[in-house]
């Protein structure tokens, strides 16, 4: 089962001459809990496997930061520190730490089918998995890149077809499964390199990316060609998802932000979001997920999970009581959630409240 996904990263902030990166899922500013990492420019270097560098197996892996989640039926997956893979079978009782050839920050993760997956992350690293997220192989990773500069995102159209996005305007392209890689960024016109953090399938009409200082760009031929795009918001972007309509999609990122397209994006919906005391939400929105029962969930900052069942027109909202921030949303088989991001695995009613407080 795919995961339709939002952007998975990373409060990439854009300066003049310096950028910095924080890396903490889709914008959520945890400076607090990562350390700041700055980047210069360098190019292209091939993947190695070093055995030394598998990451080291921890009974704490769970509760770590974790920076997405894709549901594979039966099966939930989970990427984040420390080049941490976990896997639960259970929905979500239990989790076992996947053999991992990484010690590097891992960003997102995408599952074509119950066994064919990639994760990305730092270091411009991509790794795959033919057996539903149990071990990986690393399929490509370029150590100069901008000193580290992170993949941010992944999306399959199939087993061979796929693209990645990621700082620096990164845009790469596989058409045999990931055995190589080819960077395809002039495609785009992102002259001024904006980070990229998102890419996402709009249902009946191409892809769609999102970034930094709110770039948009779209491509109705599933990424050989692309347009630039003028959106609704200059702020920055962490991620897009689109809905079970065709055509349509939402984009969401700073302080609550969060717009609907139902035109692949030529005109664009404000979508209003108020808390429980109905002053307007401030909180940065991270990552999205339809559900197989056609309802749509965004996470973000501050604990909130948004809930829509009308395909992104109106929202619910809600704060969990610990107000971790979250970064990664799924739904496990029995229709509960999994939500990831500061402290680990965190499983919740449909509503994204804490189990039996619902």
């Amino acid at each position: 089962m795919r995961r339709t996904q939002a952007d998975r990263v990373v409060g990439l902030s854009r300066a003049p001459a310096l950028r910095v990166h924080s890396p903490i899922a889709k914008a959520l500013s945890l400076c607090s809990v990562l350390s700041v990492l700055m980047f210069t420019s360098a190019p292209l270097q091939a993947a190695s496997d070093d055995v030394s560098q598998y990451s080291v197996v921890s009974a704490r892996a769970q509760q770590s930061l974790l920076l997405d989640v894709a549901s594979l039926g039966k099966r939930v997956v989970t990427v984040g520190a420390r080049g941490h893979i976990l896997y639960s079978d259970d929905n979500g009782a239990s989790w076992v730490q996947a053999k991992v050839p990484t010690k590097q920050m891992l960003t997102a993760v995408f599952f074509i089918d119950d066994s064919h997956g990639w994760a990305v992350g730092h270091d411009a690293q991509i790794l795959a998995s033919t057996d539903g997220g149990a071990t990986w192989v690393k399929q490509f990773e370029d150590l100069e890149r901008e000193e580290g500069a992170p993949f941010l995102d992944v999306w399959f159209k199939d087993r061979n077809n796929g693209y990645v996005v990621g700082a620096y305007g990164a845009l790469l392209e596989t058409t045999d499964g990931g055995a190589n890689w080819t960077d395809i960024s002039d495609r785009m016109g992102n002259e001024d390199l904006y980070h990229l953090n998102a890419i996402v399938e709009v249902k009946d009409s191409g892809l769609f990316a999102v970034g930094e200082q709110g770039v948009m760009f779209r491509s109705p031929d599933w990424g050989q060609t692309w347009e630039t795009i003028k959106g609704p918001y200059e702020g920055s972007l962490f991620g897009a998802l689109g809905t079970d309509e065709a055509g349509a999609l939402l984009v969401y990122g700073l302080r609550g932000h969060l717009f609907r397209s139902a035109d692949f994006g030529t005109t664009w919906q404000a979508i209003t979001l108020n808390t429980a005391n109905n002053g307007p939400l401030e909180f940065g929105l991270a990552d999205g997920n339809r559900l197989a029962d056609g309802s749509i969930v965004v996470v973000g900052h501050g604990g909130t999970v948004l809930k829509s069942t009308d395909n992104g027109r109106n929202f619910s909202v809600t704060n969990r009581a610990d107000r971790l921030s979250l970064a990664g949303v799924a739904a496990m088989e029995n229709g509960n959630l999994i939500l990831v991001g500061q402290g680990g695995v965190h499983a919740a009613a449909p509503t994204g409240a804490d189990l039996g407080q619902q």
